[in-house]
Order: C-alpha cells, then sequence, then structure tokens
C-alpha cells in the first residue's frame, strides 16, 4: 500500500484547524517533498523524519516521497507534523502491521533525531478541538500533564517513534489516559509579597482593595520612592482565586506563546510588567506567527504599566480597545486570530518630569506648562477609560519609623474582595467593572439628593459620560465591600476621590 493519511492539527492562535496528512509513495528517482503551505521548520522536517526512521531501526524507502498537508491554503508551522509524517510513511511503506489507509485518531510531536518525541507548542487547542471532534490525540509524554488539563479528551502520551509505531501496529498498545485527571493542583503558597509589608499608604491600600473587588483600572499618581510598584505588585495576591475555567483560558494563551505553558504557574493569576520600551506588537500581539501580546499574557491576571509617561503614546492608545472589549483581534494578509485579554490595568506615572509636583516637600521646580507637556504625553481618551485615579504622597520615613500603623495583611482584604465579587456575581452575573448601561441602571439606582449630588460633580469636573458611568460602577464597588445595597451619597463621595486626573489638569488631556 502507497498511500496513508493522518490526522493532525495547525496552530491558528487560540483555534486549531484540522490538517490532514497525506503520504504517498510513487516510483521514480528517491526524492522527499512537502506539500501545502509549508513554512520552513515544516519542510527541515524532511531531516528530522529520515534520521528518526533510521536511527529507530525502520527503512527509509528509497522512493519518491510526498507528503500532502491539506488544506493547501491554511500555513502550517512548527515541528507538530513530525510524528504523523513518520507514521504515515510507515504505513505506507507496510512497515506497520496490519497496514491501513487511515490511521484512527490525531497526532502531534516532534522528532529528535535518534526518534525520541519532544514537546511541541500551543498542545491545549488542538487537544480541545480533537475532543469535541471525539479524537483521541497520540502526543508526546513531555504535553501530556498540559493535555491532561481538558476534561474528558482521550490521550496517548508516547515517548518515541518506536513506541508510537508499535502501538498503531497493535504489537505493544499504549494505555489511554481520559483528560481531567490532571496530577497538576493549584500551587498553595504564602503570600511573598503580602500588603503587610506596606506603612503610610492607607489611601493606596484602600484604592488596591476596591480595583480589585470590583475588577477596575488603576492608575496611581505619585512622586519616586512612594510605594506605586510596591502596591501594584500585591494587588494579583489580594484577586479571588481562579476558576477552573478561566486557569484554563489562560492556559490556553501561554500554550501558544513563546513562553510556553508551566505547571508551576497553573491556576495562578499573571501578573505582566513589560518595559515601557515595548512596541506595540510586543504588548498587542503579533509578529511573523501573530502571538499573543502582554495584554493577552494578563489575561485573567493584572496587567502593571510603570513609568506610564515613558511608553509611547501610540504603543499606549493600542490598548483603549482591548480595555472595553476583553479581547483583541489581530488581522494579517493570510489569516485573522482573535486572543482574550480581560485583564486588570494597573499604571503608574510621575506627576511631573522631576517627580515632586504637588507633593509635600516641595521640591518641584516645574513650570506649569512643563507639567501640562508632561502630562499630555497620556491621551485623554485612554485616561478617561480608566476608573481609578489616585493621588499619592511620599511618606515621611522618620515619622514612618517612630509610629508604624497597623497593615492589613492579604489574606484579610482577599476575603473582603471575595465576599464583594460574590455579592456582584449574584446580583448581576458579572463584576462591577463588566456591567452595561443597562445592567448598572438597575445596580446603581440613586435617589433623588445622590442624583443631583452626582450631577454637580459632574458638571464641575466635566466627565464624559463614560466617566460618570465609571464613577457609578467605583460606588457600587465601595457599597458591596460595606455590604449594602443602595447606594449613597457617601459612597459615590469616595468615588469622586479616585478622578484625580481630573481634578489635577483637565484640560491637558488632550
Amino acid at each position: 500500500m502507497s498511500l496513508a493519511r493522518l490526522q493532525s492539527r495547525a496552530p491558528n492562535g487560540l483555534d486549531a484547524p484540522p490538517v490532514s496528512v497525506e503520504i504517498h509513495l510513487s516510483g521514480g528517482l528517491p526524492s522527499f517533498a512537502i506539500v501545502g503551505l509549508p513554512e520552513a521548520a515544516v519542510r527541515e522536517s524532511r531531516e528530522r523524519v529520515r534520521s528518526a526512521l533510521i536511527n529507530s531501526g525502520f527503512d527509509f524507502p528509497a522512493r519518491r516521497i510526498t507528503a500532502n498537508l491539506a488544506p493547501a491554503d491554511i500555513p502550517k508551522q512548527g515541528g507538530r507534523f513530525d510524528l504523523p509524517i513518520a507514521l504515515g510513511i510507515l504505513a505506507a511503506s507496510g512497515q506497520i502491521k496490519p497496514a491501513v489507509t487511515d490511521l484512527p485518531g490525531e497526532y502531534l510531536g516532534e522528532l529528535g533525531l535518534g526518534g525520541e518525541l519532544r514537546s511541541v507548542t500551543g498542545v491545549l487547542p488542538s487537544v480541545l478541538a480533537a475532543k469535541a471532534s471525539n479524537r483521541t490525540v497520540m502526543l508526546p509524554e513531555a504535553n501530556f500533564a498540559e493535555a491532561s488539563l481538558v476534561e474528558g479528551a482521550s490521550l496517548l502520551a508516547t515517548e518515541s517513534l518506536i513506541q508510537a509505531a508499535a502501538h498503531l501496529s497493535g504489537s505493544i498498545p499504549i494505555a489511554e489516559q481520559t483528560g481531567g485527571q490532571s496530577p497538576l493542583q493549584r500551587q498553595e503558597r504564602s503570600f511573598e509579597r503580602d500588603l503587610g509589608d506596606v506603612y503610610g499608604q492607607s489611601f493606596g491600600v484602600r484604592s488596591l482593595e476596591i480595583a480589585a473587588a470590583g475588577g477596575h483600572s488603576l492608575m496611581m499618581v505619585g512622586p519616586p520612592g512612594c510605594g506605586k510598584t510596591m502596591l501594584a505588585e500585591r494587588l494579583a495576591g489580594i484577586l479571588p482565586d481562579m476558576t477552573p475555567g478561566e486557569a484554563l483560558d489562560t492556559a490556553a494563551v501561554y500554550s501558544v506563546s513563546h513562553l510556553g505553558f508551566d505547571s508551576q504557574h497553573w491556576q495562578r493569576r499573571p501578573f505582566r510588567a513589560p518595559h515601557h520600551s515595548a512596541s506595540a506588537a510586543a504588548l498587542v500581539g503579533g509578529g511573523p506567527r501573530v502571538a499573543p501580546g502582554e495584554i493577552s499574557l494578563a489575561h485573567n491576571g493584572v496587567l502593571f504599566l510603570d513609568e506610564l509617561t515613558e511608553f509611547s503614546r501610540h504603543v499606549l492608545d493600542q490598548l483603549r480597545e482591548p480595555l472595553e472589549s476583553g479581547s483583541v483581534t489581530l488581522a494579517r494578509a493570510e489569516r485573522t486570530v482573535r486572543y482574550p485579554s480581560r485583564f486588570q490595568w494597573v499604571s503608574a506615572m510621575n506627576p511631573c518630569a522631576c517627580g515632586y509636583n504637588g507633593d509635600r516637600s516641595g521640591r518641584c521646580r516645574c513650570t506649569s506648562e512643563q507639567v501640562r507637556r508632561y502630562q499630555s504625553r497620556l491621551s485623554g481618551p485612554l485616561i478617561d477609560r480608566v476608573d481609578l485615579h489616585v493621588r499619592l504622597q511620599s511618606v515621611d520615613p522618620i515619622a514612618l519609623q517612630a509610629d508604624k500603623p497597623p497593615s492589613q495583611s492579604t489574606a484579610e482584604v482577599k476575603h473582603r474582595v471575595h465576599s464583594a465579587r460574590e455579592r456582584q456575581l449574584a446580583r448581576t452575573g458579572c463584576i462591577n467593572a463588566c456591567l452595561t448601561q443597562k445592567d448598572l441602571g438597575h445596580a446603581a439606582r440613586l435617589d433623588s439628593a445622590s442624583q443631583r449630588f452626582l450631577e454637580a460633580a459632574v458638571r464641575q469636573l466635566g466627565l464624559s459620560l463614560r466617566g460618570h458611568y465609571r464613577i457609578l460602577k467605583v460606588a457600587r464597588t465601595i457599597a458591596d465591600l460595606e455590604g449594602v445595597d443602595t447606594l449613597g451619597e457617601e459612597h459615590l463621595a469616595e468615588a469622586l476621590q479616585y478622578r484625580a486626573m481630573d481634578q489635577m489638569n483637565p484640560e491637558s488631556l488632550t
């Protein structure tokens, strides 16, 4: 029999379109061709497959070999097609007994020159798609822990080409295993970066708690050394634990990224802090393989942008749509890829070039024009999408050493955040940051006195309609932390304190 067919999957973002691997042996001068829009790594599989077959004790057919990866209009990337190509050659040349034209299941794996199987990227989306098609997946043993996260998936973990061939011939079957019984467990850990280490920034800790409770974006403005970065690094610790669905979504993003899936981070909320020199493609995603960017790697976690004004304004403006939609769509000439990006955005910046504008130390010597020019590096539409603008003051180290105020631990704050989120989910099925205008009208009803108070504040600060709704969302979160159902003026008044950028210099945000 000179023809064999196997099924595999091509990587395409979080999708995994099916690929039929067809192997045909014919007469003529010996050659080995791979067709079907393969990239360089796929074309190089010819040499890997040849060496793996020979070093595993099989015969490499001295015939004209054609490997077709169909459909031909989907780009094929990576070394994942090595295993199906090698098994197809063995089946087409009759070295797998009994010989069959169509081998059952799906196959993923990169071959070493000695015939061993190496791990590949993007396994989770492929296993999810194979499960939906009710097919068993043969894959490298090194990818089994990742693949077993998919509940109900049928898996065959293989260490070498010899073991895979022996299974298909029926001589030494591989035990089929079912996903959902993963050996990976959530990594219990003590909070290395505890809120109890933060002193003298009670206002900053309070804003961090509100941001975590409602899923709100947070911008901290203050002089150098006041604790902005210290606070941001502790946000992930007070967020509620990830649900199994959230953990699987985040793991899938890392599975297709250059970082790969790391079992040590299973069910831990990601914390991403890219440098201010990051490009738009690094932040949003892109590149030759249309890989996920930092905003997708922070999905279900925290994205922290320190020294916000040092980022390119063009790069920052790329965040505007993902902040609203919770996803990013990357359109390229050959394909379109969509990645989730529902992250909690935290940023930190200095109020001026020297960093001390408005600080009680009086060290700032910047003119009003210099301050305006510095703040105008950020676009108004971007700042309008931030729920909480917090102005922090420097902490007097002498006074702090004399009388350290008691601090709240991460565990205590996390408990209150969890309770507040449970109230939100029971009320509307989503956290407050994701409330629609219709849901907000139901969840944040105001009496006539509170309505007049809010209208006066909106007129005085010149807030947009989006800013008006964000104040209501933050006020709703403050009430949820207190465990009350009715919004009052005290909740609105506190929410208005977190609009520092509007109160400092609204005309500069253009």
